[in-house]
Protein backbone atom coordinates (compact mmCIF):
# COMPACT_ATOMS: atom_id res chain seq x y z
CA UNK A 1 0.00 0.00 0.00
CA UNK A 2 2.97 2.53 0.96
CA UNK A 3 3.95 2.60 -3.32
CA UNK A 4 0.63 3.25 -4.49
CA UNK A 5 0.00 6.23 -1.87
CA UNK A 6 3.62 7.23 -3.03
CA UNK A 7 2.43 7.12 -6.75
CA UNK A 8 -0.78 8.60 -5.62
CA UNK A 9 0.95 11.58 -4.02
CA UNK A 10 3.36 11.90 -6.96
CA UNK A 11 0.52 11.86 -9.73
CA UNK A 12 -0.89 14.62 -8.33
CA UNK A 13 2.95 16.69 -8.06
CA UNK A 14 3.38 16.12 -4.49
CA UNK A 15 6.48 17.23 -2.99
CA UNK A 16 8.88 16.40 -0.24
CA UNK A 17 7.56 12.79 0.83
CA UNK A 18 8.66 11.14 3.83
CA UNK A 19 7.97 7.83 5.13
CA UNK A 20 8.23 7.50 9.30
CA UNK A 21 8.75 3.64 9.85
CA UNK A 22 7.09 3.80 13.54
CA UNK A 23 7.01 0.17 14.36
CA UNK A 24 10.08 -0.17 16.99
CA UNK A 25 8.89 3.49 18.09
CA UNK A 26 6.91 2.69 21.80
CA UNK A 27 3.54 4.24 22.09
CA UNK A 28 3.57 5.18 18.59
CA UNK A 29 0.05 5.78 17.02
CA UNK A 30 0.63 3.67 13.67
CA UNK A 31 2.67 1.63 11.68
CA UNK A 32 3.82 4.44 9.25
CA UNK A 33 3.76 8.02 8.76
CA UNK A 34 3.87 9.35 5.16
CA UNK A 35 3.95 12.97 4.95
CA UNK A 36 4.06 15.28 2.29
CA UNK A 37 3.19 18.98 0.94
CA UNK A 38 1.13 20.76 -1.71
CA UNK A 39 1.15 24.47 -2.81
CA UNK A 40 -2.00 25.38 -2.31
CA UNK A 41 -5.14 23.81 -0.77
CA UNK A 42 -6.26 22.91 -3.53
CA UNK A 43 -3.81 20.96 -4.32
CA UNK A 44 -3.64 19.24 -0.82
CA UNK A 45 -6.89 18.36 -1.16
CA UNK A 46 -6.46 16.69 -4.70
CA UNK A 47 -3.56 15.11 -3.41
CA UNK A 48 -5.74 13.61 -0.62
CA UNK A 49 -8.64 12.63 -3.35
CA UNK A 50 -6.29 10.77 -5.25
CA UNK A 51 -4.68 8.51 -2.34
CA UNK A 52 -7.99 7.44 -1.10
CA UNK A 53 -9.22 6.39 -4.91
CA UNK A 54 -5.83 4.97 -6.35
CA UNK A 55 -5.42 3.21 -3.27
CA UNK A 56 -9.11 1.88 -3.41
CA UNK A 57 -8.73 0.85 -6.73
CA UNK A 58 -5.19 -0.72 -6.31
CA UNK A 59 -5.87 -2.59 -3.43
CA UNK A 60 -9.65 -2.47 -2.47
CA UNK A 61 -8.68 -0.42 1.31
CA UNK A 62 -10.87 2.21 2.19
CA UNK A 63 -9.35 4.78 4.99
CA UNK A 64 -11.02 4.02 8.14
CA UNK A 65 -11.21 7.90 8.68
CA UNK A 66 -9.98 11.06 7.02
CA UNK A 67 -9.94 14.84 8.49
CA UNK A 68 -9.14 18.38 6.95
CA UNK A 69 -10.93 18.83 4.05
CA UNK A 70 -12.70 22.10 5.35
CA UNK A 71 -9.45 24.17 5.06
CA UNK A 72 -7.60 21.82 3.29
CA UNK A 73 -4.07 23.05 5.58
CA UNK A 74 -3.39 19.39 6.95
CA UNK A 75 -5.42 16.29 5.59
CA UNK A 76 -5.06 13.04 7.36
CA UNK A 77 -5.87 10.11 5.74
CA UNK A 78 -6.03 7.24 8.81
CA UNK A 79 -5.35 3.65 6.72
CA UNK A 80 -5.09 1.75 10.51
CA UNK A 81 -1.68 0.72 10.18
CA UNK A 82 -0.34 3.57 7.90
CA UNK A 83 -1.31 7.27 8.33
CA UNK A 84 -1.01 10.00 5.73
CA UNK A 85 -0.48 13.67 6.05
CA UNK A 86 -1.00 16.20 3.44
CA UNK A 87 0.43 19.18 4.21
CA UNK A 88 1.00 22.98 2.97
CA UNK A 89 4.20 23.92 3.64
CA UNK A 90 3.89 26.06 6.19
CA UNK A 91 1.38 24.10 8.34
CA UNK A 92 4.13 20.83 8.08
CA UNK A 93 6.76 23.72 9.63
CA UNK A 94 4.30 24.69 12.11
CA UNK A 95 3.50 21.22 13.50
CA UNK A 96 7.04 19.29 12.65
CA UNK A 97 5.54 15.21 12.97
CA UNK A 98 9.09 14.62 11.61
CA UNK A 99 11.03 16.25 14.45
CA UNK A 100 8.03 15.06 16.99
CA UNK A 101 8.71 11.68 15.95
CA UNK A 102 12.49 11.75 15.35
CA UNK A 103 12.98 8.17 16.90
CA UNK A 104 11.25 6.86 13.77
CA UNK A 105 13.18 5.62 10.38
CA UNK A 106 13.28 8.14 8.23
CA UNK A 107 13.07 7.88 4.42
CA UNK A 108 13.24 10.43 2.31
CA UNK A 109 11.64 10.00 -1.33
CA UNK A 110 13.21 12.43 -4.33
CA UNK A 111 10.68 14.62 -5.89
CA UNK A 112 9.78 13.34 -9.67
CA UNK A 113 10.78 17.15 -11.26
Amino acid sequence: MIKDIIEAIQDRKGRDITILDMSKVDGAPTGNFIICSGKSTTQVSSIADNVREEVQKKTGEKPINYDGYRNSQWIVIDYGDTMVHVFLPETREFYRLEELWNDAETTKIPDLD
